[in-house]
């Protein structure tokens, strides 16, 4: 996946934030919102082959997308719709809600019983024309997660991940393959479950991707309505090594 055309790395990670004044994220309340972002994640997926035709063109996910745990985004660029990625914030391990937990329960439950802090992305999904014209928006698609991950303070960002996107995610961001291929819901593709350890990658990832900062206030305009209640931490988020994994 080459985002970054003919200029360097550094040159168009200052060009994706310097596009953040074009951008904005909103949170999908109104059934039109909601709708347009079941409409774009089957557009998406049926254009990658990731998923059979539908009739009535939408994909929804009645458990998933009505949890209280789950919310989902949409990205704007100039006013049009770009792109859409729920978010899942898991953060109690007998009630949280999230595809991840369902497909990948062995490889998430330690980290929930040790008390940490997950977000889960999902169904990612972004217009194939505004992609064309906007080189840029894989990153600004990203944003939204990566805002939870701070609003929330998690620990880890745990993605289902077409094998496809894996050097994607591994190259750009240092996610680790934390599984085996599994079936995902509705998706005809397997997937993996990739785990980022965002205490101990945040800095340096907003270092070099300067667009995935965000100010209190933006992260709080866009979370206002989510039920999840960000956490109350001091000091730096546990590491990696303070949690056994089932595959380790």
């Amino acid at each position: 996946m080459d985002v970054h055309g003919s200029s360097s790395p550094r040159r168009f990670a200052d060009r994706v934030a310097a596009m953040l004044g074009r951008v904005e994220h909103r949170a999908a309340i109104s059934r039109v919102d909601r709708e347009a972002a079941y409409r774009l994640r089957y557009e998406a997926y049926l254009r990658q082959n990731l998923l059979n035709e539908r009739l009535d063109g939408i994909l929804y996910d009645e458990v998933y997308d009505e949890c209280p745990n789950s919310l989902t985004t949409l990205t704007y660029i100039d006013g049009e719709l770009a792109s859409t990625v729920r978010v899942h914030i898991l953060n109690d391990e007998a009630s949280s809600v999230s595809p991840a937990r369902d497909v990948f329960p062995d490889v998430l439950a330690p980290y929930l019983k040790a008390g940490r802090i997950i977000v889960d992305p999902s169904r990612l999904a972004a217009r194939m024309d505004m992609a064309k014209r906007f080189p840029e928006l894989p990153y600004l698609a990203l944003r939204a997660p990566w805002m939870a991950a701070r609003h929330f303070s998690v620990d880890y960002i745990a993605l289902s991940c077409a094998v496809g996107h894996v050097g994607y995610y591994s190259k750009l961001y240092r996610f680790q393959i934390w599984s085996d291929l599994r079936n995902y819901p509705k998706v005809t593709a397997p997937v993996v479950c990739m785990g980022l350890d965002f205490a101990a990658e945040m800095e340096r990832i907003e270092a070099r991707y300067p667009s995935y900062r965000s100010t209190p206030s933006e992260r709080e305009a866009l979370f206002r309505d989510f039920p999840v209640a960000p956490a109350s931490r001091g000091g730096r988020l546990p590491a990696a090594a303070d949690v056994q994994r089932a595959d380790a």
